[in-house]
């Protein structure tokens, strides 16, 4: 599904990560008094009266250099307002307007996208005269907000969902793979998709992006239609190098939550670095299909055990999430690209996999029997006497048992060993949950 994405922008030190925590009901993003602390991105999901949007926090990428500041804050409006579909700008009521907030106003009065501006720090209901000095920005929608306790927050997302538009439920029916191919900025994602695309038994058509902004593209593979969600570079130009990286991660997640298969593309000079490491996890976070492609593998010296002992290095940094995988290509010969394309096939296919319930019992429990799990902190016996899958979207197991709080998760890990040993699952997250009988 494609769901909403809102960015928060602003100056540094607004409030942008208590907002953020608020609306997310986290406390994922760091909270200081000092100026630009949040050093890593945040991506949550807000759930408000039964609809809920993606939200990032943008704090933190704006660079060091004064010399930039300005520069940086003009750039990161430019790039968020082809990102997203609305965007929260954040000032600061205690402090009161700046000529920066005019120069941001300036931008997002020319662009097409809703936007709310929020006189953060207005704790109380005195607080609301602070908001009249900002409706000289001439912006259609100010509230007086307090991102620390929640004040008017209400009001805002009851007006923002009026703005934004919700799937429908009609894409969940497309039966065709929906396959991003996602990672670092420079790591060969173009060359690889153009090509895919170039092959001569390819049909290349553009079709409307299920986002404002996107285009995907239609790969027909021997008869079978894939779509390749949009993953393109930053289409405008950039000269700070942090806004490159964010939105680079902005693109990298947008294609990442609209896929039902990622191919997670790595550098074969440079390996699995920490961004690709937080791609994994949010990949198996959202339980998608995944893929490890290791590109230029042209470039690299090779012997008998070189891709061996490369894999096993991959494996060692990814540790539990050992069964994704892992294939060599090169987007420049053309190397395994197609290998690439049966692989994600067939991950897809694992993905929608249905384990009848009889099979499930006839062989796990037998299993669980003579290794059952640990007894209870009081010696209490725990027994699962019943599996079951569910899930619409991806493979989701049920274990009924009579103390199922006490499921330790090292026991968790052994199942889900178990059900990969016995059904598969390759390159498939899936969710392991237990339930009283």
């Amino acid at each position: 599904m494609n769901i909403p994405l809102v960015l928060i922008v602003g100056r540094p030190n607004v409030g942008k990560s208590t907002l953020f925590n608020r609306l997310t009901k986290s406390t994922s993003a760091i909270v200081d008094d000092e100026s630009g602390v949040t050093r890593d991105r945040n991506y949550g999901d807000v759930d408000w009266n039964g609809k809920y949007f993606r939200v990032i926090d943008t704090e933190g990428y704006v660079p060091d250099s004064e010399d930039l500041f300005e520069s940086a804050i003009r750039e990161q409006i430019g790039l968020a307002l082809e990102e997203c579909d609305a965007i929260l700008f954040v000032v600061d009521g205690r402090i009161g307007l700046t000529p920066i907030d005019k120069e941001v106003t300036s931008i997002l009065r020319k662009a097409n996208k809703p936007c709310y501006l929020l006189v953060n720090k207005s704790d109380t209901p005195e607080f609301e005269i602070t908001k009249t000095d900002f409706f000289a920005l001439g912006l259609e929608h100010v509230y007086d907000i307090s991102a620390l306790n929640g004040r008017n927050l209400g009001n805002l997302l009851d007006d923002l969902l009026k703005n934004l538009e919700f799937p429908d439920g009609k894409e969940d029916e497309d039966p065709r793979l929906h396959l991003a191919i996602i990672g670092k900025p420079n790591v060969g994602k173009s060359s690889l998709v153009n090509s895919l695309l170039g092959y001569d038994r390819s049909i290349v058509t553009n079709i409307p992006g299920t986002t404002r902004d996107s285009i995907n593209s239609t790969l027909k593979y021997y008869g079978e239609e894939i779509i390749l969600v949009d993953t393109a570079g930053l289409r405008k130009k950039t000269k700070v190098k942090e806004n490159i990286e964010f939105f680079s991660n902005v693109r990298t997640y947008k294609a990442l939550w609209n896929c039902d298969v990622a191919i997670l593309l790595l550098d074969s000079e440079k390996g699995l670095e920490n961004q690709d490491q937080k791609i994994i996890d949010e990949a198996v976070r959202r339980r998608k299909g995944l893929i490890l492609a290791v590109n230029k593998w042209d470039l690299i010296e090779k012997d008998t055990k070189t891709s061996k002992n490369y894999e096993d290095e991959i494996r060692y940094k990814t540790g539990s999430i050992d069964y994704v995988p892992i294939i060599f290509i090169s987007a420049l010969t053309k190397q395994r690209i197609f290998k690439l394309i049966e692989v994600a096939k067939k991950v897809y296919e694992e993905r929608s996999k249905k384990i009848p319930t009889n099979k499930l019992n006839d062989i796990l429990l037998p299993i669980i029997e003579n290794m059952p799990p640990p007894a209870s902190s009081t010696g209490k016996e725990v027994k699962i006497k019943y599996i079951t899958q569910v899930g619409d979207h991806y493979p989701i197991f049920m274990f009924f048992a009579n103390e199922p709080r006490f499921i330790q998760d090292n026991y968790r890990r052994f199942l889900e060993r178990q059900i990969r040993k016995h059904f598969g699952f390759e390159g498939v997250p899936f969710t392991l949950s237990f339930k009283e009988k």
